[in-house]
């Protein structure tokens, strides 16, 4: 007996991914430029490391909250899509039918051929026929408030973690320039691993999210040595 062959598609990793790259760039570049502003800034490493700290805390609830509102939204109008799918299906299943022949139609299927799989379609479960096939929604895009809410929060807490780790050890008057420089290389690393888990090439991702780093980091430098001239 053959062995059933199983395909793993990138793409069932798409919701607790796109969370997880987010929440661990967000956390590390906010926090990074956070703590080189204030470092800019002040020569306390108290000041620095209160600043760091209560950035993750903020940083980590505000992505956890966002991430569970927005990805609530998107799962409220597909619950309200499937409903109104739901009354067509029972108040005018011959429509629902021809509807469902012509989106097999217009994706190459022969006439003939399109409604008569349109019809086994629905004889078997004409729900989900169309949740998947007119409304586009399959089981690895399905909106996970909790799950993206979650793993935004910890991804964010772990980015975050690794400039404060930095700037707990290094020397206080080169603190700015060296959580700058490993906050680089940690971004470039997170872009690296990002663009592998979801099978992209390495190289474009790794470059946006590196200079994007530096654009953030080097505002907030400038910024705080500015602030701490004047005050």
């Amino acid at each position: 007996m053959r062995a059933l062959h199983r395909e793993a598609h990138l793409i069932e990793r798409v919701g607790w991914l796109r969370a997880a790259v987010l929440g661990a760039n967000d956390g590390l570049i906010s926090t990074a430029s956070l703590i080189v502003g204030v470092a800019a800034a002040s020569t306390s490493r108290h000041e620095v490391l209160v600043a760091g700290i209560a950035a993750v805390i903020a940083g980590a609830m505000s992505m956890a909250a966002g991430e569970y509102v927005s990805v609530s939204s998107q799962a409220d109008t597909e619950e309200a899509d499937k409903a109104r799918e739901q009354t067509e299906l029972r108040e005018q299943p011959a429509a629902e039918l021809e509807e469902l022949a012509k989106i097999y139609e217009a994706r190459g299927v022969e006439a003939a051929l399109a409604r008569k799989v349109a019809e086994q379609m629905m004889a078997k479960d004409a729900f989900g026929a169309h949740v998947r096939d007119e409304l586009g929604i399959a089981p690895h895009v399905v909106a996970q408030p909790i799950q993206a809410a979650l793993t935004s929060a910890a991804t964010f807490a772990a980015g975050a973690s690794f400039p404060l780790v930095i700037a707990l050890i290094a020397p206080v008057a080169a603190m700015a320039w060296i959580v700058s420089g490993a906050c680089l290389l940690g971004l470039a690393a997170l872009g690296a691993i990002g663009a592998r888990a979801g099978g992209a090439a390495m190289i474009r991702p790794t470059l946006r999210v590196v200079f994007w780093g530096a654009v953030a980091m080097g505002s907030t430098a400038a910024i705080g040595a500015l602030i701490g001239q004047a005050v």
